[in-house]
């Protein structure tokens, strides 16, 4: 089997956002009318900090992958403070299908990790026809005691340790705006609390809902709402001594895992 042969696009939206992604294509897969796995990543995250696993994924299944940054994030198009309290909703209702439409891609399985687990919960609902099935690591719909100790912690990190310069290796000079772009708008009081379910409960395709056991930012009936409100299509599982990153810290039993699911889907 040939090599999955990546690709550096940058994708103009209509509005004239530009979105960087690496789109691998197998050679073997020309011509099939299969979904792409299209990757969503964290809250701080960018396409590097998948480190190997995007290569591992499309390797295991087989399959065409897409990788971006959203808005705000790594070579795409930067954003502005403050961050609305719907952002998750306005990423993954508004903005996955024009990056989609311009990365040519019409049936997806989309993985989202934290933040980009929820943006993927949303557009699996708000994008039945396109999202064949979704795959979540450490997605949050609600924000729980936990995620809120977890950002506080966070933040001290922040402001007491080399952590910002850990970021900037990714962002440059957009990670103070990232960084603050995130612990604000979580820790902020809110007119209307975050809930995520009413999306939740209209996803309709496959779905692999993921999380450490051991993650410090979620408590596990995050997953095990996901999990009943989608219903019977859903599956969860708990990574066994993992926390927040499932495809870093427990890469083996988290490839296994979706590629288990993503074959069981027999595409």
């Amino acid at each position: 089997m040939a090599e999955i042969q990546w690709q550096e696009r940058r994708l103009i939206l209509d509005d004239g956002t530009e979105i960087f992604a690496l789109h691998g294509r197998h050679p073997h897969n020309e011509g099939w009318d299969r979904p792409t796995l299209v990757l969503l990543h964290e809250a701080l995250g960018h396409i590097d900090m998948w480190k190997d696993f995007p290569q591992l994924l499309a390797d295991a299944t087989g399959m065409d992958l897409l990788v971006y940054e959203r808005r705000g994030y790594g070579r795409s198009s930067p954003i502005t403070l403050p961050r609305p309290d719907d952002y998750l909703d306005r990423e993954g209702r508004d903005w996955v299908k024009p990056v989609l439409d311009a990365a040519g891609l019409e049936q997806v399985i989309l993985v989202g990790h934290s933040d980009g687990g929820s943006i993927a919960l949303i557009a699996a609902a708000a994008l039945p026809e396109r999202v064949v099935a979704v795959i979540t690591e450490a997605a949050h719909i609600r924000i729980d005691p936990l995620t809120t100790a977890g950002i506080i912690a966070a933040v001290e990190l922040y402001n007491a340790t080399d952590f910002p310069e850990k970021l900037a290796r990714y962002h440059g000079e957009r990670t103070d705006i990232l960084f603050r772009a995130w612990h604000e708008t979580w820790l902020r009081d809110r007119f209307q609390p975050l809930d995520l379910m009413g999306w939740v409960q209209n996803i309709h395709c496959p779905a692999l809902i993921m999380q450490g056991a051991e993650d410090e930012y979620g408590e596990v009936s995050q997953v095990e709402d996901i999990v009943s409100g989608i219903g019977e299509r859903a599956t969860g599982v708990f990574i066994p001594q993992c926390g927040h990153v499932p495809h870093l810290q427990a890469k083996k039993a988290t490839l296994q895992a979706m590629t288990q699911f993503i074959e069981s889907l027999a595409l």
